[in-house]
């Protein structure tokens, strides 16, 4: 999912950033100029896209007009972290490259797999341009917590199997919401613990879909940040349990944090699914009965006949 996740919740942000430029201004008769780019602005992105021609000209006429406009300089953003991508297929020896399989797989003359992946690669300075506007934007609203994600979004982004700088600024990020108690703005969407432990939750995932040496630390330091602050959400319990299991192939610390969210919820999905998993690789049938009992009682379709069938299996 990695590399589609991440294109995914990009334009998502591009797209919340464009509908609330085109609502905070249409609501701000103050300025007629203003709200002038902005229209034209919002109507060249919905048919052109953020990149697309005339657009840097229009922004240009905003700036002029108002250089402190945050909308405008999120516009800017969008514009030149959009012109710093291209995109290449190359080749690479992994099975997989930011979650995603090869676009396409190949014979060499030995008959071994040659595996070629889908890749965006970044001109430097103009993704350094765009960053230098977003923060700014968020220099001059730093309550907006859609511009932080934002931000957090573009630098997973540009480091791909290799998140250091995003890890830093999400943990960093962890620590400034325990400090304004969660007191945030994020345009239509009422704030509270929940949705924030849900948003970072969605950049622990994106790392653990990466699949990289690396993105796995994050996911690792990310979800023990966040337990840290919310030791109640199980979901980052759920998060450590899957590091060991997977990561570090370690099933007996990955059962540990699964048995400590099931006390707290029985029918916690990950940790019931991961307890089956555990238990048949260990070959531990009494074991594997229990959690295949729990997975039946939780799962609907397929998977709960599947479970009932591999109970009824292990019970001849």
């Amino acid at each position: 999912m990695g590399k589609s996740f991440i294109k995914g919740i990009i334009a998502a942000a591009f797209a919340l950033v464009f509908s609330s430029s085109a609502g905070a201004q249409a609501n701000d008769g103050t300025d007629a100029k203003v709200k002038e780019y902005a229209e034209r602005y919002n109507l060249l992105v919905s048919k052109l896209g953020v990149d697309g021609v005339g657009v840097e000209t229009v922004l240009n006429n905003w700036a002029a007009v108002a250089p402190d406009d945050v909308n405008m300089l999120t516009g800017r953003f969008s514009y030149y972290f959009a012109k710093s991508q291209r995109t290449e297929v190359v080749q690479k020896e992994q099975g997989k490259f930011m979650g995603a399989a090869p676009v396409l797989v190949l014979k060499d003359s030995t008959g071994t797999d040659v595996n070629y992946f889908q890749e965006t690669f970044y001109n430097d300075s103009l993704y350094t341009l765009s960053m230098k506007y977003l923060d700014r934007a968020i220099r001059l609203d730093s309550d907006r917590l859609d511009l932080r994600f934002l931000k957090a979004t573009a630098l997973v982004a540009y480091e791909k199997e290799s998140p250091d700088m995003a890890l830093a600024y999400l943990e960093k990020l962890a620590d400034e919401n325990v400090l304004v108690d969660g007191q945030w703005e994020y345009p239509g969407v009422e704030m509270s613990d929940t949705l924030f432990c849900s948003l970072m939750q969605e950049y622990c995932y994106t790392f653990f879909n990466i699949g990289s040496k690396g993105a796995y630390s994050a996911f690792y330091r990310l979800s023990e940040k966040m337990l840290g602050y919310y030791p109640d959400e199980v979901v980052f319990m759920d998060n450590m349990g899957s590091y060991y299991l997977v990561a570090e192939n370690d099933s007996k610390t990955a059962m540990k944090y699964y048995s400590k969210v099931l006390k707290k919820a029985p029918d916690d999905y990950t940790a019931i699914k991961n307890s089956v998993l555990i238990a048949r690789k260990q070959k531990n049938t009494k074991m594997e009965k229990k959690y295949l009992e729990k997975l039946a009682g939780i799962s609907t379709g397929q998977e709960k006949l599947a479970a009932e069938a591999r109970l009824k299996f292990l019970q001849q």
